[in-house]
């Protein structure tokens, strides 16, 4: 299988953090934006629960932009294989 070598860029590091320490962000939101933040400069890639997550957070309207930049450098970053 092969290894997606992609790593979250340091603007959706800065705004992953955000969201972490926001009280009033949504679990959702939070858990993509761990994924995201695991993946800065550490060679980690996205796991398959992670990635259908993100795809359903990208389909639907229900989710802010923040939200939907998460999910989308969380995907960008998952198995190409997958």
């Amino acid at each position: 299988m092969s290894k997606n070598t992609k790593s979250t860029s340091k603007a959706v590091g800065t705004k992953a953090s955000e969201i972490l320490r926001d009280p009033n962000a949504s679990a959702t939101a939070k858990g993509l934006a761990a994924s995201a933040l695991s993946q800065r400069n550490s060679g980690n890639q996205t796991g398959s629960t992670m990635e259908d997550k993100a795809a359903r957070v990208l389909a639907s309207d229900k989710y802010n932009d923040d939200t939907k930049k998460m999910a989308a450098s969380v995907l960008s970053q998952s198995n190409r294989e997958r």
